[in-house]
């Protein structure tokens, strides 16, 4: 685990909080999704920053679990009728994916900063 002058900064709380993996300070994101391109507080590069779908696929795998589980429990126990699972699941799925998405991008934002992942390949033929 590197340590900075800036100290030891979790890559799970700074990415939950949205703020730079180095410092834990500045802003991570300048809108919802969109990661600013340095940090505000200690001025860290972030335009080689990805998560690529990473987030999005994590969130599908946890939510989806969640749900379908939940979904079969109260199908069997409570036998409800087909509407009030669409009532129940889709604002769950909804609001889940969108609350979950920019913490989850976050922290593997934070991760790969801690990791040291790049980008860079080099091609040798």
């Amino acid at each position: 685990m590197p340590q900075t002058e800036y100290g030891h900064v979790s890559p799970f709380l700074a990415g939950l909080r949205g703020r730079c993996p180095r410092c834990g300070k500045g802003k991570l994101f300048n809108g919802y999704l969109t990661v600013a391109p340095s940090c505000t507080e200690c001025g860290l590069d972030f335009s080689r920053v990805d998560s690529g779908d990473g987030p999005a696929v994590f969130i599908i795998l946890f939510l989806g679990f969640v749900v379908v589980a939940l979904a079969l429990w109260v199908e069997v126990v409570y036998q409800p009728p087909y509407w009030l699972h669409l009532v129940l699941w889709l604002p769950l799925i909804l609001f889940g994916s969108l609350g979950l998405l920019r913490p989850f991008k976050g922290v593997l934002i934070g991760l790969q900063y801690r990791h040291k992942a790049t980008q860079d390949i080099e091609l040798h033929e």
